[in-house]
């Protein structure tokens, strides 16, 4: 059910563009392939005559099996409206930032093409898990009909993997539990045994936490969320330690909320924005990233706001114009009754 007050709230601050929204696709705009209908009909309020938006819009979703241009194209298909690869939020978006990683050789998971999606996004030296299945032929044993009929040569000579992506959930789960396992035990190296001192475990960056997510089927999907709960159980299993991980992107961090207000404000020509309003229909995920989000930019300017009265009153140094934060006063979630909602009591 889409919320009527949120769209008439919504269009009171369109003169003034003080307010931006993030939309959730999976859920609230489409199922599958399919479009939902109500939800249609209520995009369509949010577009003047000519079709263009009445104020900053960005799409946020937790996929990231392909890149903006396309995800882009395809929402502009089923919606029939123009949207730009710069409306659109992946999971991966914010690695972008996370320039430190850029130079290092990073072995990525997933689907579609996660060699060109990480090039993309910055990163320079990447492995992916094929290319490691195919120079250690022996690591991979689940599947008989692969296993090598013939002695296996020496494993030929690749560089030490530095760090780990994780873009979404693999076809083959057991595959990558085993191969990724046999990368954080060896420090990179698995052509080596593990590694019975447990070295500093390897970076970790994991996008879109999501156990699960809604499809055309009547009930919700695993999700890559699923697939990392099983990844920390083995570890854990194995070594009596947490995995850790050095980043979560996607829903609900404040990473990605952080990086698409960014995105609405260059739509609004790099001026603030006093509200944003995120619609999601995943409660631990859109709702919970919102609400988050939204008691950040509360504790943000609270803080401002105080150190501004301590300044006035001359108890400390001045603050300059400039160095006013960006950020949104606010962050309302709004849920839509679509998904992944009715299934929570099970979990919980």
């Amino acid at each position: 059910m889409w919320c009527r007050g949120f769209l008439q709230q919504t269009v009171r601050h369109v003169s003034s563009r003080q307010a931006g929204v993030i939309f959730d696709v999976d859920g609230v705009l489409v199922r599958g392939s399919a479009v939902i209908p109500a939800a249609r009909r209520a995009f369509r309020k949010l577009l003047d005559s000519n079709n263009n938006f009445l104020f900053p819009t960005v799409f946020v979703t937790n996929a990231g099996s392909c890149q903006r241009h396309h995800k882009a194209q395809q929402l502009s298909h089923l919606l029939d409206v123009q949207i730009t690869p710069e409306q659109v939020v992946l999971s991966h978006s914010p690695l972008q930032m996370m320039k430190s990683f850029h130079d290092k050789c990073v072995l990525v998971s997933g689907q579609g093409p996660v060699t060109h999606i990480a090039n993309t996004l910055g990163f320079q030296r990447v492995m992916t898990m094929e290319q490691l299945s195919e120079h250690h032929p022996l690591l991979d044993m689940v599947d008989h009909s692969r296993n090598p009929t013939l002695p296996s040569s020496p494993p030929q000579s690749l560089p030490q993997i530095q760090a780990i992506i994780l873009f979404g959930e693999p076809v083959r789960w057991e595959t990558n539990l085993q191969l990724l396992i046999d990368v954080l035990l060896t420090n990179g190296r698995p052509e080596c045994g593990y590694d019975t001192q447990l070295s500093p475990q390897l970076p970790v960056l994991a996008c879109n936490t999501d156990l699960l997510w809604m499809a055309e089927a009547p009930s919700p999907r695993f999700g890559h969320g699923m697939f990392l709960l099983c990844l920390e159980s083995v570890y854990r299993k194995l070594t009596g330690r947490e995995l850790e991980y050095k980043a979560l992107l996607g829903k609900p961090s404040l990473v990605t909320y952080q990086y698409a207000e960014q995105v609405l404000r260059q739509q609004n020509c790099n001026r603030r924005l006093n509200t944003i309003y995120a619609v999601g229909d995943n409660l631990m995920t859109d709702i919970y990233g919102a609400n988050l989000y939204n008691r950040y930019l509360g504790q943000r300017h609270a803080a401002v706001t105080t150190t501004t009265r301590v300044v006035a009153r001359g108890m400390g140094s001045e603050v300059m114009a400039e160095e006013e934060p960006m950020s949104a006063i606010q962050c309302h979630s709004i849920l839509v009754r679509t998904s992944p909602l009715r299934f929570t009591s099970f979990f919980f």
